[in-house]
């Protein structure tokens, strides 16, 4: 009876087994080396077999076979041991059956990696023969050539390859501690060229509250928005203005509607009491971002409020920025706005140039995790951006910023009562030309090599009055020409004259570059620039 339930355990490990082998031999080609590996161990199992001895003469004149003069269980005592022999060899096939039936379920559990591992090479050689088709294609229109400055001349240089960066979006909790490594690796790399990654996601937040005009921001998103997976809109409303949340609501899959749960008033001093809007902003910001980065697991984001309008080119130029900004470690963010914008001030033709500022500008921005993981545990409860500005964040970090600004505000109603806006915001000149910037070489920017020419660009203009500048026909040549100041009031004085932005932050003028001011004026580029040998700002001048 023992024998008997030996053989039928065999038997069924022996079923089991082919029941594995079936399924797995389905899976394809990837397990032959297992297929490989099943029959070589069934080979020697054979042979070990077959060199045992005949059981027929394990027992002293004990024949085993049919027929024979004692058979199966029968005869003089060798059918005890003859019955036990049995046993024990089908206890040894069993085991052998139970170790090739995991062995086969160990290559179906690695099938999956393998079939990953041909995936990912599968797309990696799909994005090889992608880009080489990119550039192989015919050459996107490029400005009309002008008679540029030397510092011009070489923003102008051709894309010439990358190893971009590639982030995966959204990423896991698990993997926040590889991309910060990867983050600090990256910074010693040498960036050549500014070829965004195609697999980059990079989400737009609109901040929102209770302005229905919210409708004309999201339309231009929409319209101008290159894919909606590299580009998610993510609209986080405060306020619980019912009006403003069906416009939203409107816009269905388009965008993804989030809702700030805490809109009650928040204690404050009261001397601060008219400041309230101010306070509801920071904490909304704060709400908000945690969402995106905690949340929601992206890497990046570009932050637009819901009065402000875009370019054309507002998501080629945050794409073209994002391997810059992360892998130069002294910037700190991507900004699309000029303070000092207007019409008459920038340079209609040159809507490709870019510069470095240490004012932080806002109005439509981009941020890093790694730069929001720094800054959210000691967020301030009120004015956000001035904070931003204060030496103590900042720490000596840039700001990239256009010639021509991406963003334009249409919100003259707000917490600020308008400030600024009838005077400067209402005239800033929104780009209508689309620039390639993901085709161009955008490697200038990054601090080593931008800062040598920049200076060299400034203090080598001829330094002139405000007055010459104004009269226009006693300059020779076509400059850039330098205007110099040497304190807070003096700057003051020429700016007003010059009809850029005044006021200082921190020490730091508007737009300003280690303290120069680059604007146009009357079809000439103008630096308005400190003594040469500037070392920092002060910031008493504030």
């Amino acid at each position: 009876m023992r024998s008997r339930d030996k053989m039928k355990r065999v038997v069924s490990s022996l079923q089991s087994l082919l029941c594995h082998w079936a399924m797995v031999r389905k899976k394809g080609s990837l397990i032959l080396c297992g297929a490989f590996l099943f029959v070589a161990w069934n080979a020697l199992l054979l042979l070990f077999l077959w060199g045992r001895p005949p059981i027929g003469r394990l027992g002293e004149g004990g024949g085993a076979e049919p027929g024979g003069r004692e058979e199966w269980g029968v005869g003089k005592g060798g059918g005890s041991n003859l019955a036990g022999e049995v046993i024990r060899l089908a206890e040894e096939v069993e085991s052998e059956l139970e170790t090739q039936k995991k062995l086969l379920k160990q290559i179906q559990s690695h099938r999956s990696l393998w079939e990953q591992q041909k995936e990912l090479g599968k797309r990696e050689l799909e994005q090889q023969k992608e880009e080489k088709k990119e550039q192989s294609g015919p050459e996107q229109k490029s400005p009309p050539p002008q008679k540029l400055s030397s510092l011009e001349n070489d923003r102008k240089s051709p894309n010439v390859g990358l190893d971009s960066i590639v982030s995966q979006v959204p990423e896991s909790k698990q993997g926040t501690k590889v991309e910060a490594e990867k983050k600090e690796a990256t910074f010693h790399t040498k960036v050549d060229v500014t070829e965004a990654s195609p697999q980059v996601v990079i989400p737009v937040l609109v901040i929102a509250c209770d302005r229905v005009t919210v409708k004309r921001s999201l339309d231009k998103l929409i319209q101008y928005r290159p894919s909606p997976e590299l580009h998610p809109i993510i609209v986080s409303q405060d306020c619980g203005h019912a009006e403003t949340a069906r416009v939203i609501g409107s816009y269905g899959s388009q965008v993804k509607h989030l809702s700030q749960p805490e809109i009650s008033d928040i204690p404050v001093r009261p001397e601060h009491r008219k400041f309230q809007g101010y306070y509801k902003i920071a904490r909304h910001y704060r709400w908000a971002l945690n969402q995106v980065f905690r949340t929601l697991s992206y890497s990046t984001v570009v932050i637009v409020e819901d009065d402000l309008e875009v370019a054309p080119d507002f998501f080629e130029y945050f794409r073209a920025l994002y391997p810059i900004l992360r892998s130069d470690p002294s910037l700190w963010c991507v900004s699309a706005w000029n303070d000092n914008g207007r019409d008459g001030l920038v340079d209609p033709g040159r809507a490709d140039l870019l510069y470095r500022t240490d004012f932080f500008p806002g109005l439509g921005w981009m941020l890093l995790k790694e730069l929001w993981d720094e800054l959210e545990p000691k967020w301030p409860k009120a004015f956000w951006d001035d904070w931003m500005r204060q030496p103590e964040q900042r720490r000596e970090r840039s700001c990239v910023r256009p010639e021509v600004s991406r963003t334009m505000t249409f919100g003259r109603k707000g917490v600020s009562l308008g400030q600024f806006f009838d005077q400067y915001l209402r005239y800033i000149k929104l780009n209508a030309e689309f620039v390639p910037f993901t085709t161009l070489d955008l490697s200038y920017l990054v601090r080593d090599k931008y800062d040598e020419k920049f200076e060299k660009e400034v203090y080598v203009a001829p330094l002139v009055k405000v007055e010459e500048l104004h009269q226009g026909g006693s300059l020779k040549g076509a400059g850039p020409f330098r205007v110099q100041y040497s304190s807070r009031d003096s700057f003051k004085v020429l700016a007003r004259n010059l009809g850029v932005m005044d006021d200082l932050k921190s020490g730091v003028p508007r737009a300003g570059y280690r303290g120069v001011v680059s604007f146009f004026s009357r079809g000439r580029r103008v630096y308005l620039a400190p003594p040469e040998g500037w070392t920092h700002y002060d910031t008493t001048w504030s």
